[in-house]
């Protein structure tokens, strides 16, 4: 029997968020933990589910950006996950960045709706990731490492 991976799902509540969701085909039989604002469509979408609120807003906010660091400081060094998925937004560049640190592996997902330019996030945790996949072949021009998966849609 193989063992069950234990996954950090990390991203900001809204689109980013539901598309982590569309892959509960893949999470669903996974020990699994969110990272996400604590707002009403993420406690919706993720009643039942082991949630750690981050801080938002995140996008160019440095005080925010320290307070995520030291939230995901303490929350993988419990939690230890083998794997972390994200398709953004910038709450995912300190769990990223840690992450590598305790050892998992880092899966980075670029959204749905850049076809042909990456967003901040993704250029920032393209050098580190295990896995960075795109939707559009045309992304790979931009990406040339990724690999293009199609849309989760």
């Amino acid at each position: 029997m193989q063992k069950k991976r234990k996954l950090c799902l990390v991203g900001s509540s809204g689109g980013h968020l539901t598309h982590l969701y569309m892959l509960k085909p893949f999470w669903q039989a996974e020990e699994r933990f969110w990272i996400t604002f604590d707002k009403e469509d993420a406690r919706s979408l993720l009643k039942g589910e082991t949630l750690y609120p981050c801080y938002y807003p995140t996008n160019r906010n440095l005080k925010n950006l320290v307070r995520n660091s030291v939230l995901a400081w303490k929350i993988l060094r419990r939690e230890r996950p083998d794997l972390i998925i994200s398709s953004g937004a910038a709450v995912a560049v300190p769990f990223f960045y840690l992450g590598k640190l305790f050892g998992a592996k880092l899966v980075y997902i670029e959204v749905f709706d850049r076809i042909d330019k990456p967003t901040m996030t993704g250029r920032m945790v393209y050098p580190i990731v295990d896995r960075f996949i795109v939707q559009w072949e045309e992304m790979k021009k931009v990406y040339p490492k990724a690999v293009n998966l199609g849309s989760i849609f």
